[in-house]
């Protein structure tokens, strides 16, 4: 996919702030420190247009990135960080709850979860809600370039089986540092877009 103007439209923390053009958005859900930000920096081919933060919880908005004027990708808060206080959770909880059940422009929620472990109870809650909004789930397993090929595909079968994911639904391993899984994403995209 040839990506030519990125740009991040607005940090947004309640519907009136979201962006009035409807395009097909695109949104990442995943726990606090899953990867999301790097994960968007690698798709659209920039070092730092989301982000990126050694410390989970810092994405406390919904940021939305437009890519050449015919998608976004929408950043949602990561969600499960302990370290924030019940009030701050419960308001990124609002806030990406409100994002999902309102949003017309939404196309596919992509689920992050990080390929060392397996899913946590509050994956399990993100993909419920995935199979309400989608169709089909789509996974992205981040950090692959932290197992060998033996643990990946032991780790790939547990995600599988904790998230309940099954024939239409798909997996794509994903390691910005090996480049793994980034035409995988865009074929898929694509198909859900219907961009050429």
């Amino acid at each position: 996919m040839n990506i030519h103007n990125v740009s991040l439209t607005i940090s947004a923390v309640t519907p009136k702030q979201y962006p009035k053009n409807l395009s097909g958005e695109i949104a990442f859900a995943g726990r606090s420190n899953v990867g999301k930000s790097s994960l968007i920096n690698k798709l659209l081919n920039r070092k730092s247009l989301a982000r990126v933060s050694s410390k989970p919880g810092k994405t406390a908005t919904i940021n939305f990135f437009n890519i050449d004027d015919t998608m976004y990708f929408v950043d949602l808060p990561g969600y499960g960080y302990a370290k924030v206080s019940k009030e701050e959770k419960k308001k990124w909880a609002d806030m990406i709850e409100t994002y999902l059940n309102t949003r017309q422009g939404l196309q596919q929620i992509i689920s992050l979860v990080d390929s060392r472990h397996k899913p946590t109870e509050d994956d399990c809650m993100m993909m419920n809600y995935v199979r309400s909004f989608c169709d089909r789930a789509v996974v992205i397993a981040t950090k692959c370039d932290k197992l060998s090929k033996t643990e990946l595909q032991e780790n790939l079968k547990v995600i599988i089986q904790t998230l309940g994911l099954s024939g239409d639904d798909i997996i794509i391993p994903f390691s910005t540092v090996k480049n793994m899984g980034v035409e995988e994403f865009w074929c898929y995209i694509q198909e859900v877009l219907g961009i050429e």
